[in-house]
């Protein structure tokens, strides 16, 4: 049971059967709540817990070494930076804003909280601030580059799904109090209308999602195949010459190898997002991406144990304190840029939830900013490693006092 193949094999079969359940429109309202993510790694870690994995194998480092990085690279690939450059120097300054309280804030709730925290909470703080000024892949990422041990890991992995969509549905709700906020803030409601004005949603025809050249490939082959495997062939390739790199390097306790691996292929993923390679989004990267992340999160899962789960809710309440905190920094900026609520609440839901869910409390404030709110998630995307290791390092000296 513990050969690695069969080790890999499972938690694949594992991954699918997540993804493929939560796909079903009948159960897609569950999986709202709880979403699919949280069970790729809870399964793996009660299958771990019941001895059906083992919590050791070969294959757990090896996936966080070479598949972690080689899926960072095709899920920035499509990253859009002209669109973000255009979208406005508010709405930058909101999200901006909103990172840099979540960067301030970890430090400051892991002071409140210290008495009853437990040793290395200084981590999985760093680990969680990746998540909520990025996503899930950030904080795979820092929990990676910080060694984020499992036992405070996964406690943050459930505040990050409690808090983070309790905070969108309070979002939600401040939705019916924007004119009020917004005729004490004295809100200049210009900023909205040039930010929406100067975002265009991507136009992706049949044809720009198939692509032209069909007849360069093989009769034999399947054109998405092909395209899949070069995909592939180009996450491994960066993923080497970042490995490469790495190992000219400093290494310390704080940055060893992989997290040298780590930064370096996130930034070559962000150049090559600005020459034609970014077309290759249109046929799947970032789908490709995010099932080789998920497998990832299949081997942190398994390494797991159901007994970490014993300092959730004194962590659960130091997330909601965290949220407070970063929202009260946007609403200082709010007042000094005279910022609408539509555009603090589309950046600070950018921030936690990401670009899945931005754009869906976008529209509730204001239609037009939805486009908005999902540049602004995807900024989150390709910040959110470095704003976690800044995080860590302060958290850190506030622990250590």
């Amino acid at each position: 049971m513990s050969h690695p193949v069969t080790v890999a094999a499972e938690l694949i079969l594992i991954e699918v059967f997540v993804l493929f359940v939560s796909g079903r429109r009948r159960l897609s309202p569950f999986f709202k709540f709880i979403p699919a993510v949280f069970w790729i790694y809870f399964l793996p870690m009660m299958a771990s817990t019941a001895g059906i994995l083992p919590a050791q194998s070969s294959v757990y480092p090896a996936a966080s070494a070479y598949v972690l990085p080689a899926s960072l690279v095709l899920l920035f690939l499509g990253a859009d930076l002209p669109a973000i450059m255009k979208l406005g120097k508010n709405a930058l300054i909101m999200m901006f804003s909103g990172s840099l309280g979540i960067i301030l804030g970890g430090p400051v709730t892991l002071l409140l909280f210290r008495r009853w925290l437990p040793e290395d909470a200084w981590l999985g703080f760093g680990a969680l601030s990746g998540s909520w000024v990025g996503g899930s892949a950030n904080m795979v990422a820092a929990r990676e580059i910080l060694g984020t041990p499992d036992a405070v890991f996964l406690p943050m992995l459930v505040v990050d799904v409690v808090v983070s969509y309790s905070w969108m549905g309070l979002l939600i709700l401040l939705a019916g109090f924007q004119k009020t906020f917004d005729r004490w803030n004295r809100s200049d409601f210009a900023l909205i209308g040039a930010t929406a004005e100067q975002t265009r949603e991507p136009d992706i025809t049949e044809s720009g999602r198939r692509g032209s050249g069909s007849s360069r490939f093989p009769p034999f082959l399947d054109q998405n195949l092909c395209v899949g495997g070069l995909m592939i062939l180009l996450a491994a390739g960066v993923t080497a010459i970042a490995m490469a790199c790495s190992t000219f390097l400093p290494q310390t306790r704080g940055i060893s190898g992989a997290a040298w691996t780590i930064l370096i292929t996130s930034i070559f993923a962000i150049l090559l997002s600005l020459t034609p390679l970014k077309k290759l989004e249109s046929y799947g990267a970032s789908k490709i991406g995010y099932a080789m992340l998920y497998f990832v999160l299949t081997t942190m899962g398994a390494r797991a144990n159901l007994r970490d789960l014993g300092s959730v809710p004194v962590f659960i309440l130091a997330g909601f304190v965290w949220v407070f905190f970063h929202f009260a920094f946007m609403l200082v900026m709010a007042r000094l840029t005279r910022s609408p609520l539509a555009l603090v609440a589309t950046a600070s839901q950018a921030n936690i939830g990401g670009p899945v869910s931005a754009p869906i409390v976008a529209a509730v404030y204001q239609p037009s900013l939805a486009p908005v709110g999902l540049l602004l998630g995807i900024l989150g995307n390709l910040i959110g490693t470095y704003a976690a290791i800044l995080c860590a390092q302060l958290c850190r000296l506030a622990w250590c006092r």
